[in-house]
């Protein structure tokens, strides 16, 4: 890692770096073997996926159930779940050669007490227990995300990581967020001076 990273890196996942440096591993090598990232995601596998996955975790509250649609190779779950321990992760992921990725790297984190994998598409998914945060990652609308997961809205927020245009994608869509009685803000997420990436916020209004 670049100096840099690496600092930012021992901060947020902190005594569970070794953990998160597993996992890049299993990114760099199983991944890119699978077909689930491409090969020239390895030199930026810290910055652009396990790091930006955490740009969340400020604003998830402590104890919290926290489902990953379309979870993929499991960004950003799999880094929430590392650097937050205390949460409950479940991987949510429609495709059989991911979903069998994901398992992989459970088992081989030992994150079996803290995070699962629940094969569905993301729209199809009712758990049985309240879900307090939904996240994901470059879906490409509000209202494609809305759409996705408005059931679960009743009781969750959603804090989905999005890129540069996130703004403006909150103003195009805000007339169809006050006819769902939603709204949404985006926030900067920093560590110790350094963007990690931008968050969108959706609740019930």
């Amino acid at each position: 890692m670049l100096e840099s990273i690496d600092k930012l890196a021992v901060e947020v996942f902190g005594e569970r770096l070794e953990v998160a440096t597993r996992y890049a591993e299993l990114l760099t090598c199983e991944g890119i073997e699978w077909g689930l990232l491409g090969p020239r995601e390895t030199d930026r596998i810290w910055d652009r996926h396990l790091l930006n996955s955490v740009c969340i975790s400020p604003y998830v509250n402590r104890d919290s159930l926290v489902a990953d649609i379309g979870s993929g190779a499991g960004l950003p779950g799999i880094p929430l779940a590392i650097a937050r321990p205390d949460l409950q992760v479940v991987l949510v992921e429609p495709m059989e050669r991911r979903v069998k990725f994901l398992d992989l790297c459970i088992r081989d984190l030992g994150l079996q007490d803290s995070v699962q994998v629940v094969r569905c598409r993301g729209e199809e998914y009712r758990p049985k227990a309240g879900v307090d945060v939904v996240t994901c990652r470059a879906l490409s609308s509000v209202e494609k995300l809305v759409g996705m997961v408005e059931p679960l809205l009743n009781r969750a927020e959603v804090l989905a990581i999005k890129g540069d245009r996130a703004s403006l994608e909150v103003e195009e869509a805000q007339d169809y967020l006050a006819k769902k009685s939603l709204t949404a803000e985006v926030i900067r997420s920093e560590v110790g001076g350094s963007l990690l990436g931008t968050v969108l916020r959706i609740t019930k209004a």
